[in-house]
């Protein structure tokens, strides 16, 4: 018996989504149903109008399952790998987000963070929001990242040592020093100093310095001990451990030095506990 061709968009989405499929292109879309491009707009149009899809980059679309259909959109974690190998793009899941896929979330995350070679504006997808952060060189870390299984496949996600590591890089999409010291107070028993040795190479010398002040600051004595050799023997010029915030404290005129790390603390870290 030949099966009945598929003629709408809405059959089509339907189909794939009972397979189990969770994106499509609009290219695929457009060849299985034999339309024109202005006829596929319109008809994703329509289906957009009723959250049955959404496109988060211009000519990716994902489904929304029912039981999502209030949120707007399915988890992003469901979607990154298939958006950003259509974009062609290098990936992973990094910072707040990776954390709390690592168990140590500390505080809900309210975006859902990814590193990639390319500046990307922030994407709103239904109540979510993806927010990307930028580094040139990926290949140079691909030893940091894992893959994760997610519901519908898998994603590329940052280890715990690459993690720690990008929390102190990006300390604005980390909330701030203080914040990252109290996430990285509950990732610290996962990170692998043999891993935190092999990637500290690929930072910038005051991100290592700032890292390992904090972990020594949380008595992480074997983490921070394999971040030290990579100061070229305390040679390293002094940082302040909160650059963006000097001119808000300075007026206080306390800091403290640390020798060790060649750190200039201006305000203690104060790590939340849970």
């Amino acid at each position: 018996m030949i099966p009945e061709r598929i003629t709408t968009l809405a059959a089509y989405v339907e189909d794939l989504a009972s397979s189990g499929r969770i994106s499509f292109t609009r290219e695929d879309a457009m060849e299985a149903l034999g339309v024109s491009h202005g006829a596929f707009l319109d008809a994703a149009a329509r289906l957009k109008r009723r959250s049955h899809v959404l496109a988060p980059r211009r000519g990716f679309y994902v489904i929304t399952p029912t039981r999502y259909l209030k949120w707007g959109a399915p988890p992003p974690s469901w979607y990154i790998d298939s958006m950003m190998k259509d974009a062609c793009r290098p990936y992973y899941v990094a910072l707040l987000k990776a954390a709390e896929f690592h168990g140590a979330a500390h505080q809900a995350v309210m975006e859902f963070q990814v590193v990639s070679d390319r500046q990307w504006k922030p994407i709103r997808a239904g109540r979510s929001k993806l927010a990307f952060y930028y580094r040139k060189d990926m290949e140079s870390i691909e030893q940091g990242i894992e893959q994760r299984k997610t519901d519908t496949g898998s994603m590329r996600m940052s280890s715990p040592a690459l993690t720690a590591l990008d929390l102190v890089r990006y300390p604005h999409a980390s909330g701030g020093i203080g914040h990252a010291a109290s996430v990285l107070n509950e990732l610290a028993a996962q990170i692998d100093p043999k891993w935190l040795d092999v990637l500290a190479s690929k930072f910038e010398r005051s991100v290592v310095q700032r890292l390992g002040y904090i972990l020594d600051y949380l008595g992480e004595e074997k983490l921070a001990a394999c971040l030290e050799k990579h100061l070229h023997n305390g040679h390293a010029p002094w940082v302040e451990l909160e650059p963006q915030e000097v001119s808000a404290i300075t007026s206080s005129g306390q800091r403290v030095r640390s020798s060790r790390w060649h750190i200039i603390v201006r305000r203690p870290i104060e790590v939340d506990e849970q």
